[in-house]
């Protein structure tokens, strides 16, 4: 199989390194000159591309089997500089032939409010970004987006981020996912039949963040915070039952107090 990562980030280095193991062909995409030989030197096909400028559309394989799409919709970029992104991103896209596209996006979709969230809750105004990236690349066809939650796993530990600091965000739930369960609904989503274009990707169990980081402090050796002064205490609650019950997924880490 053939593969291409855009934006290959910490979860596309890491979904490269896997396939490239299991004898796949991998080409990925990166902004950063170090990177590019550093997945030259793994033996991933990297092409150097920043969609912020103009893209050399031959520098991308005219053919693969599927795509993962990270491209991020970045807050601090302005909107129109964000539109450009996306269009020559799908314009890239829109060059190649390819059997299915995942694109990852974010649960920030969604209002930081008291309740549940599917993946048919209303969205947050705020996040106008983030979803129109989404509806840019649904527009392409076999497209699926991925809301992916907190990111944590390998070195990505939660406890490390507040040693000695003053956790404010102690009383809300967590809506984490570990890295290994990511790659391994990309690649289950790659492979079987999806019957919806947008799916969260949540590990099943919500502790609050203060019992993550206590758990997570204890698990790895990290200083626990110096104090929890709770600010923002919604209980903002995002449900991943969808893919799990299509893909009938059974979760490697179903909750953040093991990660």
């Amino acid at each position: 199989m053939r593969y291409l990562i855009l934006g290959c980030g910490w979860v596309g280095e890491a979904l490269a390194k896997t396939l490239l193991q299991k004898g796949h062909q991998v080409y990925a995409s990166t902004t950063d000159s170090e990177k590019y030989q550093r997945l030259q030197a793994l033996g991933i096909s990297a092409i150097l591309a920043d969609f912020d400028r103009e893209v050399d559309l031959a520098s991308f394989p005219g053919e693969v089997d599927f795509v993962l799409n990270s491209i991020p919709a970045v807050k601090r970029l302005e909107q129109p500089l964000l539109e450009a992104r996306f269009a020559s991103l799908k314009e890239v896209l829109k060059h190649l032939t390819y059997r299915k596209q995942i694109f990852l996006s974010s649960i920030g979709v969604y209002p930081d409010v008291d309740g549940d969230f599917t993946e048919s809750s209303a969205l947050d105004a705020k996040a106008y970004k983030l979803y129109a990236a989404e509806e840019c690349m649904l527009t392409l066809a076999n497209t699926v987006v991925y809301r992916l939650g907190g990111l944590f796993g390998d070195q990505r530990i939660f406890a490390k981020y507040f040693q000695d600091k003053v956790c404010h965000t102690g009383a809300q739930l967590a809506n984490f996912i570990h890295q290994d369960d990511v790659l391994n609904l990309i690649v289950l989503g790659f492979e079987q039949n999806l019957s919806s274009s947008c799916y969260n990707l949540v590990a099943p169990a919500h502790p609050t963040k203060r019992e993550v980081v206590l758990a997570s402090a204890a698990k790895y050796g990290f200083k626990p915070p110096s104090a929890f002064e709770d600010r923002e205490k919604f209980k903002k609650q995002v449900i991943g039952d969808k893919i799990l019950q299509e893909l009938h997924y059974v979760f490697k880490y179903p909750s953040p107090l093991d990660f």
